[in-house]
């Protein structure tokens, strides 16, 4: 099972990080919102994105980066604004581009060791609704949303683009999830991997969850 990429829609494929203690740019703004095509997917109506939320993946060829060495910080002029911290799993909650930012000055720097690569892709995440069950199509929905706003994003290069076929719940421990009458189990890896199947986006069944979920991800198979 292969995470999600959208490498083929990206200008920038890995960067090479700066030196040192010193601050050294990273990108620049306008040209890695436009590169990554974060403006086009926050140019698809909220209410045909509500149930995804999409993230930059940072991840570091040193397997020696922690998650938390990696700070990267926007620079306009005398502004200063830290962007947030890399979670666990190395992704960017970059969000909405800012407008104030697109002026093609405004840079993005860090202090992370000169040489030093990370690749750069979409990860994106189903937004779980709180408790423990949800309406089928609240959840799987989440599939065709994310392959809208590819499709969005890719452009002209739609028919290139790559596309989501799984939810992939993952848990702290061995779990169950009920989707209707039909129970699965966790794998070794405290995952459970579903499909979207037509016939239960019409159902609309209730899935019930022995624990919350840590996340539940997109991915093609």
């Amino acid at each position: 099972m292969k995470k999600l990429a959208l490498l083929s829609l990206m200008a920038l494929s890995a960067i090479a990080l700066p030196s040192q203690a010193a601050e050294r740019e990273w990108a620049n703004y306008k040209s890695m919102v436009e590169g990554l095509r974060i403006d086009r997917f926050y140019s698809v109506p909220a209410a045909e994105r509500d149930k995804i939320k999409l993230y930059i993946s940072v991840k570091p060829v040193n397997k020696e980066i922690k998650p938390q060495d990696v700070v990267l910080i926007v620079v306009n002029g005398a502004e200063r604004q830290t962007l947030p911290p890399l979670t666990p799993e190395y992704r960017l909650d970059f969000g909405a581009p800012n407008p104030r930012w697109m002026d093609g000055t405004t840079r993005i720097v860090t202090t992370l060791p000169a040489g030093e690569k990370s690749a750069i892709g979409y990860e994106g995440l189903v937004v779980l609704p709180a408790g423990l069950q949800w309406n089928y199509a609240t959840i799987m929905g989440s599939v065709g949303q994310m392959n809208n706003a590819i499709n969005a994003m890719a452009g002209a290069m739609r028919w290139f683009a790559p596309s989501v076929e799984v939810v992939v719940f993952k848990f702290a421990k061995p779990a169950t999830l009920k989707v209707g009458v039909t129970e699965y189990k966790t794998n070794a890896k405290h995952m459970i991997i579903l499909k979207p199947e037509a016939a239960l986006m019409k159902a609309n069944p209730l899935m019930v969850a022995s624990e919350r979920p840590l996340e539940a991800e997109l991915r093609d198979e």
